[in-house]
C-alpha cells in the first residue's frame, strides 16, 4: 500500500493523539482494576512497558491508515481500522503477560495484566481511538448541514433507490454538493418506503412526484429542485414520466451523473438525451485500462465530438502519452485545454495536421511512435458529401489510406477507424467511402496477418455505429434547437428509423473492440459492430423530446415532414449479407468475417481515384467506386 512521502502538520498531531489515547487507556484499565497495594505493585513495570507499548501502538495505528485518514470523513472503514488495532494491541497485551509469567520479569510472582484488565484495555482503547474522531465527525457534518439548510439552499427531492440517496446525502454532509437540502425521497423499490436514510424520510414511490410535490407547497415547505440519482434513469423508474411531470410543476431538475468511487459527486442538467435510449452496456474498464495504460496513443480528428471522447477516455484510462491531430485550429485548442484541465497524469500534445496530407502524417507519427492509432479524421455529413462527394474521397478514403500507412510504417500495435453502419451495402458517399475505406484496412490487416502467420504484431480493425446522441450534425441537437425556437420540427419521413447510442458508450466500445482484436486468442475478424439495440424511429423522438420539454406535440411544437434527402434511406442495416457474423464473448460487440477484395486490386483501384481525382473527371471516380463496392445504390447522387 502506497504511503505519503512525508508527514504533514495534521499527521503529526493525530499520531500524538493516538500515542496519548492509548498510553490512557492502557493506564486507565490498570487504575479501574487494581487499587491499594495490587497497583502499587505493578506500577514501576507498567510505567517500564508503557513507552515501548505505545511506540507499537504507534507502528500499528499507522499501518491501519489511522495516522494519515482525516477526521472528517470518518466513517465505517476507519470504525472497523479502530476495531483492527485495538485487537492487535490486546493480543499484544496478552503476549506480554504470558512473557512476563515465563521469563519472570515480574518479581512479584503473580499475573501482571489478567484477564480483566486486558479486556477492559479492549473496550477503553476503541473508546480512546474513537471518541474525538467522531466527535469531530459530528461537529463537521452539524456544521456543514447546518450551512446547507441556510445559505440560500434549496429544499429538493431526491429520486432514486437509497443507496443512491446516502450518496448524495453524504456529499451534501461533507460538501461537496452544496446550494440543496433534500426534504424527502422517492424510491422505486416498494422496500425503502417508510424508512429514512440519513434522517430524510423516504416519502413514497417515483408515481407519486407530483402529489408530494403539492403536499410540501401546502405546508409552505415548496421543492424548488428534483435530483435525479442513475437509478431514477432505469426503465422501472420511468425517468421521463419524472422529467415531463417536474417541468410541469416548474421544478429545476439536475442529475447525479455517476457513482463511481473514483468521481466526486456533482451535479448536473438533467439532458433530453439522456432519457432517450436502452440502458447503456456494462463495460469491462479493465480490459480498457489494460490496453491503454502506458501507451503512447494517437487520435486523429481529435477535435470533433467522437474523437475528443476518445482522447478523454484514452487520457482517463491511464495513456502515457496522446497525440491529438486536428485540422481545425479551434477544435484543437479546445480539446487539448480540456484535457489539460483533466490532469490525468498523461502527457498530451496537439498538432494542426491534415490526414490528406500523407507526408506530414508520416513525419508526426514516425516520430511520436504511437502504440495505438484511432482514426476518426473524416468528413460525415451526408448531404453535404451527396454534393461535395470528391472531397468525401479525398478525406474518408485517402486520408484513411494514408493514417493507416503511417501507422503501419511507425510501429504501431493497431489502427483503430471509426466507421459508420451506413457502409453496409451503401447508398450515400459517406457510406462508400467508409466501405473502401474499411476494405483497404481489412485487406493490410489480412496480408500482416499472412505474412505472420497468424500472429502479426500489428491489427487494423474497423468499428461501426449508428448515430450518436449529442455529436456534432446529429438529430438531437437539431431538434433541441427547433423546439427552443418554438418549431416546427422538421422529419425527413415518417418511417424513417436509426440506431442511437451515447458518444459515452459508442467511444468506451470503440476501445473494447480494440483490446479483443489485440487478444492472441481472437477470432480472424477486423471489422466490429456496436450492439445499439431496437432502432428507435425518427418521428417517435421527435414527439418524444417535445414532451419532455413539457410541451404537447402538434399543439405547442409542429412535426413536418420534409422529405428524404440524397444519400438516405428508411432503414439502417448492421451487416451486409456477405458477411457472415461472429460472436466474440464481448457484451454490446458483434464481429463480421473480413470480406474484401486483393490488396492488388485495392492498389490499382487507389491508383486510378488519385489520376481522376488529378483530372477531376468525376465520371471515371464514380466507376472506380461502382466497380470497388458493386452494391453501392443507385440512388446516391
Amino acid at each position: 500500500m502506497a504511503r505519503p512521502s512525508q508527514f504533514t502538520q495534521r499527521n503529526i498531531l493525530i499520531l500524538i493523539h493516538d500515542a496519548v489515547a492509548t498510553a490512557a487507556a492502557l493506564l486507565a484499565s490498570f487504575f479501574l482494576r487494581f487499587e491499594g497495594d495490587l497497583l502499587t505493585e505493578r506500577i514501576p513495570l507498567l510505567l517500564q512497558m508503557l513507552p515501548w507499548f505505545v511506540l507499537f501502538s504507534v507502528v500499528i495505528c499507522y499501518f491501519s491508515n489511522l495516522t494519515t485518514a482525516k477526521w472528517r470523513f470518518t466513517s465505517l472503514p476507519d470504525a472497523l481500522n479502530i476495531l483492527r488495532v485495538a485487537v492487535v494491541l490486546t493480543l499484544a497485551l496478552v503476549v506480554l503477560d504470558y512473557v512476563f509469567i515465563f521469563t519472570g520479569m515480574n518479581k512479584h510472582g503473580f499475573v501482571f495484566l489478567g484477564r480483566v484488565t486486558i479486556i477492559l484495555f479492549f473496550f477503553l482503547e476503541v473508546f480512546a481511538l474513537s471518541a474525538l474522531r467522531l466527535g469531530y465527525r459530528y461537529f463537521r457534518a452539524s456544521r456543514t448541514r447546518l450551512h446547507a439548510r441556510t445559505d440560500n439552499a434549496a429544499s429538493a427531492l431526491l429520486i432514486g433507490r437509497a443507496a443512491d440517496a446516502e450518496v448524495v446525502l453524504r456529499g451534501i454532509e461533507n460538501g461537496a454538493i452544496k446550494r440543496i437540502w433534500p426534504v424527502g425521497v422517492l424510491s422505486p423499490s416498494p422496500a425503502d418506503r417508510g424508512q429514512k436514510i440519513r434522517n430524510i424520510p423516504v416519502v413514497g414511490g417515483v408515481e407519486d412526484i407530483e402529489s408530494v410535490i403539492r403536499d410540501f407547497e401546502a405546508r409552505q415547505r415548496p421543492i424548488k429542485r428534483v435530483v435525479m440519482t442513475p437509478s431514477a434513469f432505469e426503465p422501472e423508474a420511468h425517468p421521463d414520466s419524472v422529467l415531463m411531470r417536474s417541468k410541469r410543476l416548474g421544478v429545476m431538475v439536475s442529475r447525479l451523473p455517476s457513482l463511481d468511487p473514483g468521481d466526486a459527486p456533482r451535479l448536473t442538467n438533467v439532458a433530453v438525451e439522456d432519457l432517450l435510449l436502452r440502458p447503456s452496456e456494462k463495460i469491462d474498464y479493465l480490459r480498457l485500462e489494460a490496453l491503454v495504460q502506458g501507451k503512447s496513443v494517437i487520435v486523429t480528428g481529435g477535435g470533433g465530438s467522437i474523437g475528443a471522447e476518445i482522447c478523454d477516455r484514452v487520457a482517463t484510462f491511464g495513456a502515457a502519452r496522446l497525440l491529438v491531430l486536428e485540422n481545425s485550429e479551434p477544435a484543437l485548442y479546445a480539446v487539448t485545454e480540456a484535457l489539460a484541465a483533466r490532469d490525468t497524469g498523461a502527457v498530451i500534445e496537439g498538432r494542426i495536421a491534415d490526414i490528406r496530407d500523407r507526408e506530414r502524417i508520416a513525419r508526426l507519427m514516425s516520430e511520436f511512435k504511437p502504440d495505438i492509432v484511432f482514426h476518426a479524421a473524416a468528413l460525415k455529413h451526408v448531404p453535404i458529401l451527396e454534393r461535395d462527394w470528391s472531397e468525401g474521397v479525398k478525406t474518408n478514403i485517402f486520408g484513411s489510406v494514408n493514417v493507416a500507412d503511417a501507422a503501419l510504417a511507425s510501429g504501431a500495435s493497431a489502427m483503430v477507424m471509426i466507421s459508420t453502419d451506413k457502409a453496409i451495402e451503401p447508398v450515400s458517399m459517406l457510406g462508400l467511402t467508409k466501405r473502401f475505406a474499411e476494405m483497404y484496412c481489412q485487406a493490410l490487416d489480412h496480408d500482416l496477418l499472412a505474412q505472420a502467420g497468424g500472429k502479426s504484431h500489428m491489427r487494423l480493425i474497423s468499428v461501426r455505429f449508428g448515430n450518436v446522441l449529442a455529436s456534432n450534425g446529429s438529430v438531437v441537437p437539431k431538434f433541441k434547437a427547433q423546439i427552443e425556437a418554438g418549431g416546427p420540427i422538421t422529419v425527413t419521413h415518417p418511417d424513417m428509423v436509426r440506431y442511437f447510442m451515447t458518444i459515452r458508450e459508442a467511444c468506451d466500445l470503440v476501445i473494447s473492440a480494440a483490446a479483443h482484436a489485440m487478444t492472441p486468442a481472437r477470432p480472424d475478424v477486423s471489422v466490429y459492430v456496436l450492439n445499439m439495440g431496437q432502432p428507435v424511429k425518427i418521428v417517435d423522438l421527435a414527439e418524444r423530446m417535445i414532451r419532455l420539454s413539457g410541451l404537447q406535440p402538434d399543439v405547442d411544437i409542429d412535426v413536418v415532414f420534409s422529405g428524404m434527402r440524397p444519400g438516405e434511406r428508411l432503414n439502417e442495416i448492421l451487416f451486409a449479407s456477405q458477411e457472415p457474423t461472429i460472436e466474440i464473448g464481448v457484451a454490446g460487440i458483434m464481429a463480421a468475417k473480413p470480406n474484401q477484395p486483393p490488396m492488388l486490386t485495392l492498389r490499382k483501384w487507389l491508383a486510378a481515384l488519385e489520376d481522376a481525382i488529378a483530372r477531376d473527371d468525376r465520371v471515371t471516380i464514380r466507376a472506380v467506386l461502382k466497380d470497388a463496392v458493386p452494391e453501392f445504390g443507385s440512388n446516391a447522387a
